[in-house]
């Protein structure tokens, strides 16, 4: 018998268990075997089951339960042996199985499971804990900026905007307007019923943003929300609150005698105690969403019902519509309240129609009984005592502090784990930056000397950079990172600190790793002070450096939040901490008001720990002819002379700038706002419009209009014969098409042995004009693949059997100017509008014998057909951050492949994401494009009953990538109904519900298990089957007198009008583009603006040869960080361009040359700016020399490099498959770059075995170009290490620079950009990423 054990006495669960079998054995001897089968069973479980009651505490019988001891649940089983079990100890395969028992068919056990636990809940009458949320009088107003024109994000709108915003003059404030979102709604939403479902359709997604004060700055929310009865601060977790709840059912069950099913008494403690490491729940999740992989996500209640839907339709009666029997009431809803489609559904006869407004509905609803009882029961307080206890949490959070540290650590370290490729090829390319570094400033090579030691200091400031350098990547991931911490933040998962402190503490191992790597392989090599206190003093400051330039870029990103401003942002401040640094120019050298610019770079304490290290080491206390030391004479001429002691000055000032960028970066994740839409634009057209200025006259004219044609007739009336434009009907025939991919490595490790696995299997039909073909099946079926198969878009894998146009073999790039492919993701160019998007797919895709009215005309059609021509105007933008909605979007992406008028159009799913109205247009316009006897096929989930009787017929896929049925649908899809319905075990759909939805629950993979059944098999026996095979015959033989397809040229248009076309667009976008192209032109004049200032009338001040080598210094930086911004802001902007480029090359727009031509081509006026911006601030402040000569070499020297830097950002995308990738990339080039630019160390210091990249090297060229043309001539006499000698012969022999092949340098200097922009048009070409 099992004994009661005291609460507070620990025990193993493996005592408990050995106690309760124990009790069961001897209870059950006492029983004998009296009885056999079930009988035996039931008594075991309920001994069992007693066993577990006369545990001493509820703790430890919610964690205990019965399942079966062999985990089978097949029914043939006559005994099946059960065990008690620790639920918190349930194994992968035990949740398994429990799973599949509780849930073999999905549609029906699914619901039959949440039933069960209801009533269970229900059967001792426990309360479950409800929220009811009120709302009264709740509206929303956006606050938009008013523009004179086009309301567009251009480069003059933005400036504008600036200064306007840093004026603050009241004649200069910016005109601003606020329009009403929502008005004046009142509710209640009350508990199990789903009613944030409908209201979501109806006033959308800124309806829940109101409630939960969700919204951007510029939406204002007044309303009041009922906040006084949710204060029920319990401080525990949902979990905690579950687990209570199930001590309860218990407890009371145990009272009444009751002895649960043991499934799902099983289930329901496993999914409220803790202790599981993967839940119950996930499981669960897993078995009813068919997915692979799922997060903890919550599930709903959906144990109730809601009310009926006579209610929600008795208002619109009243106001003279009427629901059609088979119209489902979301889309009546929505399409009624549409001036378009509202007259379908007027049901009085004996009245005229005429058209309801909303507003008009409004009041109905306000004086209908429904709004009646909302208002008085708005106006009655809400009684508290009705709201459990147990139903809110105000605890922020719910964890403690603790644990959420622990599982953010966890987190951050399986993010670290996954992104491992990232660290290790950042580890990889600073070992070969090192090996380089060191091979180059050889220990055998350097004396100990002044002259040598500008070469250990030139080593010693290119660390700092490599360590500087080395952080920026961080920047990158970051930005990343950010919207999921957003996301996660606002929802309370966890403060921005647990975030931030993991963020921080598990890259101290990284930074640990590769400044140890560095300083291994460079500081003996490269032949430092021997000391070995001296190599740990060095690896420390590296270390915590390393630790400053994560911090840094970590804290920019966080801050600035975009890529582009987040790059700028990083490498100004670079720059400036860089400039203030003391290398570049020397303390003393710095005007007297900035030098505590000196002070405040960490850079600073990086360079003083490093060199006093370095030079105070006992080898350089030879005294020179100036009676110093020859270490004191080094660190004096730079600005250096410091104590020994300031190393650890140094050291900790670095630290303290970790722990301030660190808690900063905090600060800013806790208080910056998620980015989103930037503040509304508005035109002052558009805003007159929406102020109503105009609407009473429109809708004079609209009721004055005859009655006998309504709004949506006219339309149609309009639309009729759209498709003017030739072109010719084809059919599209497959046979036995079968597609395979390469095993993947997960399949290969749990033990499947073949090397390809089969996605498509002997998949036959035919596409038809004028037909308009569904493609269905369950997620997994194989819809899009077959998609991508017949249209040619895989790039990987292999294709069998046989796919004919017309009756001839398919030629993909033949086919590509015939067909049109409509992509579920909807991949655009996000600054240009609807209309020039449309615009530029009809300039490429039409052929060229259209003339420009036609096609305007052309255009004009599709515009309205697709309902895009009231927002022609406005912005496509960034998904998910501004522009157009999901639904405008996908009807966008019909418009750029109706424009091209095909022969055969391929849509991947063209309602998805789409509401009701928005799905009807869709297909409307597609009914429209196939009435013209087009080819058109769409993939399709889930339809609603009148898009998918819209079909003529259907392709069935079942999971595996096999057919069970193809054919018509029929009359109210009376065929597909019927075939189903004549196979066994199949049962009868009922009156008025979705074909389609019966059909996928029917034919699911529980049905076929079910019924034992191959649904492909049959559909092959079938003479369904026979005739389609016959049809697939015919169709596959050329039609008499016909030819195969034939165009002359590869594309529509030749290359020139493809260039034109493409350099037209990309002027657009660039123009459009603030955040990259003002962002850039703000950073050269704030940079050139410091130089300005630090090295004012520097350029003639030359004494000796510090004087030069801070000029040199100067146009090393001003080269260096302007072309590296330029090359790092390019990398998203090229990257988001080239998901649409690839696109656009399927679909046989253009030549990809042409693309990268223009690419190349609309960066040369921005970079002339730049350059032009630059020298206006800085050639008159430095005081470099005034000759016409002079002035033109140094603006074409600053032109060719910033454009060869643009076009190496741009080869470095090309040659990577992302941003993030790229941004790593990057980094060692630069590196390179920078080692070999001549000023780290001349040209004839480095060692034979590297002197070709010098040579290759285009910071070389660059420097060799403004140093020789500014110095290379001017014979003025300076003192050089101790002696005197010319300017021009110092440069010529320490630089190796020669005024007299000035013209080497200038073809150089050309070759460079043509080069590396051939090379990003060939890599554009050549190179996809794109995995299909």
């Amino acid at each position: 018998m099992a004994r009661s054990v005291d609460r507070d006495q620990p025990e193993s669960p493996g005592f408990e268990l050995d106690e309760l079998e124990r009790s069961i054995r001897s209870s059950f001897r006492l029983r004998g075997s009296s009885s056999r089968g079930n009988s035996i069973i039931d008594d075991e479980y309920e001994l069992q089951w007693a066993a577990i009651e006369r545990l001493g505490t509820f703790e430890r019988r919610v964690r205990k339960s019965v399942v079966d001891e062999n985990g089978s649940s097949s029914e043939d089983q006559k005994v099946k042996k059960k065990k008690v079990v620790d639920v918190t100890k349930l194994g992968a395969s035990e949740r398994r199985l429990l799973i599949e028992k509780l849930i073999k068919h999905i549609q029906n056990d699914n619901l039959r499971l949440l039933q069960k636990q209801r009533e269970r809940i229900d059967r001792v009458n426990v309360k479950l804990p409800t929220i009811e949320v009120r709302y009264k009088n709740l509206s929303v107003e956006a606050e938009c900026k008013v523009v004179k024109g086009k309301a567009l994000p251009t480069l003059w709108n933005a400036a504008k905007g600036i200064f306007q915003g840093l004026a603050k003059v009241p004649g200069l404030k910016a005109k601003e307007a606020k329009i009403s979102i929502l008005n004046d709604i009142s509710g209640i939403i009350k508990p199990s019923r789903k009613v944030f479902r409908t209201i979501v359709l109806i006033v959308g997604s800124l309806f829940t943003q109101g409630l939960s004060g969700l919204q951007d700055d510029s939406l204002t929310r007044t309303s009041r929300v009922w906040k006084d009865y949710f204060i029920a601060s319990t401080g525990r977790t949902v979990r905690q609150v579950t687990q209570e709840i199930m001590e309860e059912v218990s407890r009371r069950e145990k009272q009444a005698g009751i002895i649960p099913e043991s499934d799902i008494d099983t289930y329901m403690k496993a999914i409220s105690v803790e202790g599981l490491e993967r839940s119950l729940q996930t499981d669960y999740i897993l078995k009813i969403m068919g997915l692979d992989i799922c997060s903890d996500t919550m599930i709903g209640d959906v144990m109730r019902r809601g009310i009926s839907g006579g209610q929600k339709k008795r208002l619109t009666t009243e106001c003279g519509f009427k629901c059609p029997e088979r119209k489902e009431e979301a889309e009546f809803l929505q399409e009624v309240l549409s001036r378009k489609d509202q007259e379908q559904y007027w049901s009085r006869t004996y009245e005229e129609y005429h058209y309801v407004s909303v507003g008009h509905l409004c009041k109905k609803f306000n004086a209908y009984d429904v709004g009646q009882r909302l208002e008085e029961e708005l106006s009655k307080p809400y009684d508290k005592s009705q709201c459990h206890k147990n139903a809110l949490s105000f605890n922020a959070y719910s964890l403690p502090k603790w644990e959420l540290f622990k599982a953010c650590m966890v987190r951050e370290l399986l993010l670290m784990k996954r992104n491992s490729f990232v660290y290790i090829f950042k580890s990889t390319q600073l070992g070969i930056t090192a090996i380089i570094t060191m091979t180059i400033f050889l220990c055998t090579r350097l004396g100990v000397d002044v002259f040598h030691a500008n070469s250990y200091l030139g080593a010693l400031f290119y660390t700092l950079i490599i360590h500087m350098v080395n952080g920026f990547p961080e920047l990158a991931m970051t930005i990343t990172r950010l919207p999921v911490f957003y996301k996660q933040r606002d929802f309370y998962f966890y403060p921005a600190w647990a975030y931030a402190i993991p963020a921080f503490l598990l890259k101290i191992p990284i930074s640990l790793i590769e400044s140890l790597l560095w300083t291994s392989i460079t500081y003996y090599g490269i032949g430092y002070s021997p000391e070995a206190v001296r190599f740990f003093r060095q690896f420390l400051l590296l270390l915590i450096l390393h630790q400053v330039s994560l911090s840094l870029f970590r804290f920019l990103a966080s801050y600035f939040q975009t890529p582009v401003a987040s790059t700028v942002s990083g490498t100004l401040t670079f720059l400036v901490l860089l400039v203030f640094g003391g290398f570049i120019l020397p303390y003393h050298s710095m005007p007297s008001w900035l030098k505590w610019g000196f002070w405040c770079s960490p850079l600073t304490y990086a360079e003083i720990g490093l060199a006093v290290n370095e030079f105070l080491a006992p080898r350089w206390e030879k005294i020179t002819s100036a009676n110093t030391t020859i270490g004191q004479q080094v660190l004096t001429s730079r600005g250096l002379n410091f104590n020994g002691y300031f190393y650890w000055i140094s050291v900790g000032a670095l630290v303290g700038y970790v722990l301030l960028l660190n808690v900063a970066f905090s600060l800013a994740i806790t208080l910056r706002k998620q980015p989103g839409v930037s503040q509304a634009i508005i035109s002052q057209e558009k805003l007159y419009q929406i102020k109503g200025e105009e609407d009473t006259k429109d809708e004079r004219k609209l009721h004055d209009t005859s009655p006998s044609i309504s709004p949506r007739t006219a339309t149609e009336h309009k639309r009729t014969g759209r498709m003017v434009l030739p072109f010719i009907p084809l059919t599209v025939a497959f046979q036995d098409v079968k597609y395979y991919v390469d095993t993947p490595l997960e399949m290969r490790e749990q033990g499947y042995t073949e090397k390809q696995l089969q996605l498509l299997h002997n998949i036959t039909g035919t596409f038809r004009p004028g037909i308009l073909t569904a493609l269905m099946g369950v997620s997994g079926a194989g819809k899009t693949t077959l998609l991508d198969v017949l249209a040619g878009r895989k790039t990987g894998g292999t294709i069998e059997g046989d796919i004919r146009i017309g009756g001839y073999p398919k030629v993909q790039q033949t086919f590509a100017r015939i067909s049109g492919y409509c992509e579920q993701n909807d991949i655009h160019s996000p600054h240009i509008t609807v209309e020039e998007s449309v615009i530029y797919s009809a300039w490429l895709r039409l052929p060229s014998q259209v003339d420009p009215t036609t096609r305007s005309e052309f255009i004009n059609e599709v515009l309205e057909i697709i309902e895009l021509d009231g927002i022609k105007a406005s912005l496509v933008g960034i998904p998910g951050v501004s522009g157009l909605s999901t639904e405008q979007r996908k009807r966008l992406t019909i418009a750029v492949e109706l424009v091209a008028n095909p022969s055969i159009i391929f849509m991947d799913e063209p309602t998805s994401g789409l509401d009701a109205r928005a799905a009807a247009i869709v297909m409307r316009a597609v009914k429209n494009v196939v009435g013209t006897g087009q080819t058109v096929v769409c993939t399709i989930h889930q339809p609603s009953t009148d898009i998918f009787e819209a079909f003529d017929e259907l392709i069935l896929m079942k999971r595996g990538g096999e057919l069970i049925y193809v054919g018509q649908l029929g009359q109210h899809s009376c065929e597909v109904i019927e075939y189903f319905e004549g196979i066994t075990g199949i049962p009868r759909i009922k009156k008025n519900y979705n074909p389609a939805t019966w059909m996928l629950d029917v034919t699911s993979t529980s049905v076929e298990a079910q019924l034992n059944v191959d649904f492909a098999q049959i559909y092959r026996q079938s003479p369904l089957y026979r005739n389609n095979q016959e049809l697939v015959r015919q169709v596959s033989k050329p039609p008499p007198d016909s030819s195969d397809l034939h165009f002359p040229t590869r594309f529509p248009q030749n290359g020139w009008v493809q260039f034109k076309a493409c350099l037209w667009k990309q002027y657009l976008s660039y123009w459009r583009s603030p955040s990259y192209n003002l962002t850039r032109m703000i950073f050269v004049i704030i940079s050139s603006t410091v130089f300005a200032v630090l090295f004012w009338k520097h350029g003639k001040t030359l004494n000796n040869q510090q004087d030069l080598f801070n000029m040199l210094g100067l146009m090393y930086v001003v080269t260096n960080f302007f072309g590296i911004n330029n090359a790092s802001s390019v990398l998203t902007f090229v990257a988001t361009e080239r998901t649409v480029l690839y696109r656009e090359k399927y679909a046989g727009m253009y030549s990809p040359w042409a693309y990268s031509l223009a690419q190349m081509v609309i960066e040369i006026p921005y970079v002339f700016i730049q350059v032009g911006l630059f020298i206006v601030i800085t050639y008159p402040t430095i005081g470099y020399y005034w000759s016409a000569q002079k002035f033109l070499w140094f603006f074409f020297t600053m032109f060719c490099t910033l454009l060869t830097y643009v076009y190496l950002g741009m080869l470095i995308v090309s040659l990577t498959p992302n941003v993030q990738v790229a941004s790593i990339l990057q980094s060692p080039c630069y590196g390179i770059l920078n080692l070999f630019s001549g000023f780290i160390i001349p040209g004839p210091q480095i060692p034979k075995w590297w002197i070709w990249l010098y040579y290759i090297s285009p910071m070389s060229w660059t420097l060799n170009s403004l140093f020789t043309t500014q110095y290379g001539d001017i014979d003025k006499e300076i003192m050089v290490f101790g002696e005197t000698k010319l300017i021009s012969s110092f440069i010529k022999d320490y630089f190796g620079y020669h005024h007299d092949r000035l013209g080497v340098v200038a073809v150089v200097l050309i070759a460079y950009p043509l080069i590396l922009g051939s090379l990003f048009a060939f890599c554009i070409e050549k190179l996809n990423f794109q995995r299909r």
